[in-house]
């Protein structure tokens, strides 16, 4: 077997068809210490002839600007194959999403509507709070209907990023829609917001499609259920050892039953799981909600909560959360917390401000770069990782922060990407400062949003 070598490696890909191309493939995937730029110019020279599995390759190495040449070339292609745009398009970088929202300018000047289609979900990605009103007015255009459910889709995937009153008048415009498929989509996405009940309790007088006035019903009733019937909560953290949780978290877990009158199990991953609440009448098909309250995307999330999903899901259903740190909410709150720490370590004005630090533990693997890097782009912060060697983070921070000398700069703002107590936030506490659950901004917005859960 051959060696390797990640500079003519897209020259050497065998065409399609061809029995060692997906081999071939598949060793590159399993391989580390290379990047996706070189393929991409390859594919853009015509050196490479691209298909799925190439593209499936590539989705896990790309990054925002090799993202955005690749749609770019796409869109140029004679005849682009509209599977591609999804797995080019799972990246979120500012400037592709400026180049999918010139394309998408006005469903009046759109070019061809399957190139559109496939372009409406990957802008709803973006999560720009400024795209809905765009995608609203593609689901709501005289378009083919693939192309609208394509827009409803986009509002759907970047739910929580569009302004909420807004949002709520365009649902029920497209509730009533002649398309009775889309109608009910629009239903089913009133249920999911804050207010839901009240959005659809406005629907009643509205004449509606015979099935999408079902469906409204459905949505209803369910939402009336007594609260003692919502689905229980399953909040999966990382606890300490022996199985031990932090009281922040033990706090939030009782606080959150008492709101929602509702069980709130906690499953550390240290120790052995609680068993499942009891079913009570209709609250029998209820799924129990799994909320991953980790802050990034190691391997606790990519394999433990799988598995614990899937052990849960022995004894009933399970409705999984995306991992706490991708919420965007919760991004925007670090960026309002690192301002704020930024705003208190403010320095002279001969002297630039300090870059401040996100002290974290230590990640590996292209998915987890990617995500540092948005961290890093959404909140200003420099990501610094703690090494195993040194848990408390005491080395790495005493290479970074200056002695304490007469003229020497002030350290930088640092804050803990931890949820609860840890070593590294009982080590180091007056320098980091507490945990965010024991922080009253992520204590709120986490209360909040796992209030509202159905």
């Amino acid at each position: 077997m051959h060696r390797l070598n990640h500079a003519d490696a897209p020259l050497r890909l065998p065409p399609c068809g061809h029995p060692d191309r997906l081999p071939e493939l598949q060793r590159w995937r399993r391989t580390s210490g290379w990047q996706a730029a070189g393929w991409v110019a390859a594919i853009e020279a015509g050196s490479v002839a691209v298909d799925v599995d190439v593209l499936t390759v590539l989705a896990e190495r790309l990054d925002g600007p090799s993202a955005l040449r690749l749609l770019r070339w796409w869109w140029q292609l004679p005849s682009p194959d509209p599977r591609w745009p999804a797995l080019i398009g799972g990246v979120r970088d500012p400037l592709l999403a400026a180049w999918l929202r010139d394309r998408l300018a006005s469903p009046d000047q759109s070019g061809a509507p399957e190139m559109s289609a496939c372009l409406l979900p990957l802008l709803g990605f973006q999560r720009q709070p400024q795209d809905g009103a765009l995608l609203a007015r593609w689901a709501l255009a005289p378009q083919p209907g693939a192309v609208r459910r394509a827009a409803l889709e986009g509002l759907a995937v970047g739910l929580s990023a569009w302004p909420q009153a807004a949002l709520a008048n365009w649902l029920r415009r497209l509730a009533t829609d002649h398309d009775s498929s889309l109608a009910a989509a629009a239903v089913d996405l009133l249920a999911r917001l804050p207010a839901a009940r009240a959005q659809l309790v406005a629907l009643a007088g509205v004449p509606l499609d015979a099935a999408v006035e079902q469906r409204r019903q459905r949505r209803l009733a369910a939402l009336s259920l007594p609260q003692a019937l919502a689905s229980s909560l399953l909040l999966v953290v990382h606890g300490r050892a022996g199985g031990v949780v932090p009281p922040e978290l033990l706090e939030l877990a009782a606080e959150l039953e008492r709101r929602r009158r509702a069980p709130v199990l906690l499953q550390a991953l240290t120790g052995e799981p609680p068993g499942r609440p009891a079913a009570v009448g209709e609250a029998s098909a209820l799924p129990l909600t799994l909320v991953p309250l980790m802050l990034l995307p190691g391997g606790h999330v990519r394999h433990d909560i799988p598995a614990i999903a899937a052990h849960w899901r022995l004894q009933g259903p399970v409705r999984r959360l995306p991992f706490l740190g991708a919420w965007p909410a919760w991004q925007r709150a670090l960026a309002a917390e690192m301002a704020e720490l930024c705003e208190r370590a403010a320095q002279p004005p001969a002297q630039p401000p300090p870059q401040p630090l996100l002290l974290h533990h230590p990640l590996e693997g292209p998915l987890a770069r990617r995500f540092l890097a948005h961290l890093e782009a959404c909140t200003g912060a420099r990501c610094v990782p703690a090494s195993y060697s040194d848990p408390s983070g005491e080395g790495l921070l005493s290479s970074l922060i200056p002695a304490p000398l007469s003229g020497a700069p002030a350290p930088p703002p640092l804050l803990p990407l931890a949820l609860a107590a840890n070593r590294l936030t009982d080590s180091l506490a007056s320098l980091v400062g507490p945990p965010l659950l024991q922080r009253a901004r992520f204590r709120q917005l986490l209360l909040a949003e796992l209030e509202a859960l159905p």
